[in-house]
Parts: structure tokens; C-alpha cells; sequence
């Protein structure tokens, strides 16, 4: 029995990212739709429409879908990287045996589908692509979990976003090594330094929102001048996000029994105005409230309904749309084994692997969790659309016909990945628990 304190925020993750997930289908059709019709080209041209600023000294001059995919994903690595810092402390992922088994899952469904796509792949102008089948969306998948209601124990959805987290960690690392361009190292020892301050701060328990966003605009633009992929910089900067609270949570509540009495003193019922008193006690109440709130906690709860409501749909709405029916021949094959390496890749290698972790006593199925379950789970996995369609914008930006014949093989294996996760698992016994 999973203890109710824990599980309610957990359950309030999952409604967010369910509802992203939805909105997240609507764009993507909604993109689909307008690439495709009359509008296509006028659709296509705004997200080309360049954008910025430029000095004497400096230049910033992006396409609109850029600033996008450099800038508002920044937010959403931002995001993750809180939630890595968080899991590996506190969370599903703080000992070894708690992140042993989503471990297990995560390494085989990052490295089977890598593999898969190798060995399929025998065209050297597609074989930058290697990393598009690696990640796995967390929004679609336990919005499909979210579906099928009491048939999907909470065991299985805390495991799911548990191995989603490592999986995005290990996209993360891919495109910061892989996908790169040249590197300015002059500037990149300059972020590290600025980063460097950042950790101390966060040591000494020093922390301010103002600094973070003014290191945090610094360091994106030196990442980018850089020629590392700035949403980098988004993960990096959260890690420097403290996780304790400046003030210990017994101390706070001795200090609200005080503040409370202190303004019921002053307390008159037919006054619509606060004395001065109050307002003083209530200002005071603000600053303990601040100091007991955990910094990353507090930032996370805030971003994730920017991420999950307007910057994941704005990139599926910006990066989905492809114009099947236009002029430009895809590349079947590459489509192909994208939806090969997303479907056959993650069943076969979060199954086979996290199995094989079970087998040999190194990790143990979460509660209420069977072999029905983990091949769902492992189907759903091969939902890869947001982190698969960014890393495709990494590896083909110089072909839009490698890059549109990628977004297919992403959207139809994300779609097929998707249903047959469903179906495996909607056949399964409902469970007791709600």
C-alpha cells in the first residue's frame, strides 16, 4: 500500500502531465492540419519570421521556431533539471535501491533502440539520427496511463516517470556531446565560472531568484555563442538550485502561531482595512514563508504549468507540422526505422533489461507490478515525440527533407507505440487502489 502523504502529490504530477499530454496531441494535429492545407506556406513561414536584437558589438537575430527550440526549451531542460536534482535527493532515485530497477529500464531503453537504429541504418547522411529514438515523453505516456483509470497501479506510474527522468538525463548528455557544434572554449570557461558561483551560493545557503535569472540569460547566450546547445544551460542552471530550506518546518509553524495571534490582536470584524500593525505582521509572515518554502520545490511547482500548458504545446504546435502531401519526396526508409527503433527498440530493450535486473536480485518489481504491466509500460516508452522531435531538429537542420521524413517516423511510432502500450495494458485487471 502506497502511503497516501506520498502519493497525492504524485497524483497531481500525473493530472499536469496527462492534461500536457493531451494538449500536446491537439497541437500536434492541429500543426499537422495547417501544414497541409491551404495555409501551409504562410503556416511554414511564420515560425521562419527572424527575430532579436543587434549592437555594434553583439547580435542575436533568430528565426521564430529557434528562438522556440534554443530559447523556451531552455525553460523546459530548466524543468528537468530540477526534477533530476530532486529524484536523485529525495525521490524515486535517492538510493540504489529505489532507482536500481527504473535504472535497469532506462539503460535498455536508451541503448536497444540506439543500437536498433545502427544496425538498420546504412546511409551515412541519416546516421546523425542515431539519438532521435532515445527519450521518452513523459506528458503522452501517463496521459495514456491516465486513461485506463484503475487498470494502472500507481507502482507502475511512479516507475514510468522514474525511468522517463533518467532517459531525459541521458538525451541530455547525448545532445550536449554529441550534438554540439564547434566549441568556444574561452567562453564556455567563463559559464563554468559563472555556474561555479552559483554552487557556492547555493553551499552557503544563499539564494536569490534575481541572480539565477541574471546568470541564468548570461550563461544561455555564452552557451549558445558557444556552439553547445543552450538548453543545456537550462540543466546546469538548476542543478545550482538549493533543495533545503533556509528555515526548518517546526520553527515555521511556532513562528505562524505568533504572527497569527499577533494579528487576531488587532482583529476588528466590521474594519475592511488592516492596521498597520497587521500589515507589518503579514509582510513578516511572507519572509517565513519564503524561508520554509525548498527553493527547487518552489520553482518547480511554479514552471510546471508554464511547461506543461504553453511551452510543450507551442513546440509540437511550431516543430509537428509536416507537409505530407507537398512537393518534397520523404525518406521512407529513414521514417521506417525511427518507428522500428521507437517501437521494437524501447519494448525490447526496457523489458529485456529491467527483467534481467529482477533475475538476477539487483532490482525488484515496484508493488502491484507484473510482466503484463512492464511490456505495456515498455510500449509506451517508444512514445519519444517531444525529446525524439528535438533531437531530429539537432541532427537534420540542414535537411528539411531528413528532417520532415524524421518527424514522421517519430509521429507514427509514437501514435503505433502509443496504442499497442494501451492495448497490452488496458487488457490487464483492474487494481484496488484509487
Amino acid at each position: 500500500m502506497v502511503k497516501k502523504a506520498l502519493v497525492t502529490p504524485f497524483q497531481k504530477f500525473v493530472r499536469i502531465e496527462s492534461l500536457s499530454g493531451m494538449l500536446l496531441f491537439g497541437a500536434t494535429i492541429m500543426a499537422l492540419i495547417l501544414a497541409n492545407s491551404r495555409f501551409g506556406e504562410q503556416f511554414q513561414a511564420f515560425w521562419q519570421f527572424k527575430i532579436g536584437i543587434s549592437t555594434s558589438g553583439f547580435e542575436l537575430i533568430k528565426p521564430l521556431i529557434l528562438w522556440i527550440n534554443d530559447g523556451l526549451m531552455a525553460v523546459f531542460f530548466f524543468l528537468i533539471g530540477l526534477e533530476i536534482k530532486r529524484e536523485l535527493l529525495i525521490g524515486e532515485l535517492n538510493t540504489v535501491k529505489k532507482a536500481s530497477f527504473p535504472l535497469f529500464a532506462a539503460i535498455g531503453g536508451m541503448a536497444a533502440p540506439v543500437i536498433l537504429f545502427l544496425v538498420l541504418n546504412d546511409n551515412p547522411e541519416t546516421s546523425l539520427g542515431w539519438g532521435i529514438p532515445m527519450a521518452t515523453d513523459i506528458a503522452f505516456s501517463l496521459a495514456i496511463l491516465t486513461l485506463l483509470g484503475k487498470r494502472v497501479p500507481i507502482g507502475l506510474k511512479v516507475f514510468l516517470t522514474a525511468f522517463a527522468i533518467v532517459d531525459d538525463l541521458g538525451a541530455v548528455l547525448v545532445i550536449a556531446i554529441f550534438y554540439s557544434e564547434t566549441i568556444k572554449w574561452s567562453l564556455i570557461l567563463i559559464s563554468l565560472v559563472l555556474l561555479a558561483i552559483l554552487f557556492f551560493l547555493s553551499y552557503k545557503k544563499i539564494y536569490s531568484k534575481g541572480l539565477i535569472l541574471g546568470f541564468g540569460i548570461i550563461i544561455w547566450v555564452l552557451f549558445l555563442k558557444a556552439g553547445i546547445h543552450p538548453t543545456i544551460a537550462g540543466v546546469l542552471l538548476a542543478l545550482t538550485v538549493p533543495i533545503r530550506q533556509k528555515i526548518r518546518m517546526d520553527t515555521y509553524i511556532r513562528k505562524l502561531k505568533s504572527i497569527t495571534e499577533k494579528i487576531c490582536i488587532e482583529c476588528d470584524p466590521d474594519s475592511t482595512l488592516l492596521t498597520k500593525d497587521q500589515i507589518k505582521e503579514i509582510d513578516n509572515l511572507e519572509d517565513w514563508t519564503e524561508g520554509v518554502q525548498s527553493p527547487l520545490q518552489h520553482l518547480e511547482h511554479k514552471l510546471h504549468n508554464w511547461v506543461a500548458f504553453f511551452i510543450m504545446p507551442v513546440f509540437a504546435l511550431s516543430n509537428a507540422g509536416v507537409a505530407i502531401g507537398g512537393d518534397m519526396e520523404l525518406d521512407t526508409m529513414l521514417s521506417g526505422i525511427i518507428v522500428i527503433s521507437l517501437v521494437v527498440g524501447k519494448l525490447v530493450g526496457v523489458t529485456t533489461l529491467s527483467l534481467i535486473g529482477v533475475k538476477l536480485g539487483l532490482a525488484e518489481l515496484p508493488e502491484g507490478v507484473g510482466v503484463r504491466q512492464i511490456i505495456g509500460v515498455s510500449l509506451l516508452a517508444g512514445v519519444g515525440f517531444t525529446m525524439s522531435i528535438f533531437v531530429a531538429n539537432l541532427a537534420f537542420f540542414e535537411s528539411p527533407q531528413m528532417l520532415d521524413s524524421a518527424k514522421m517516423g517519430i509521429i507514427a511510432g509514437s501514435l503505433i507505440a502509443g496504442l499497442a502500450g494501451y492495448l497490452v495494458l488496458r487488457s490487464g485487471k483492474p487494481t484496488n487502489e484509487t
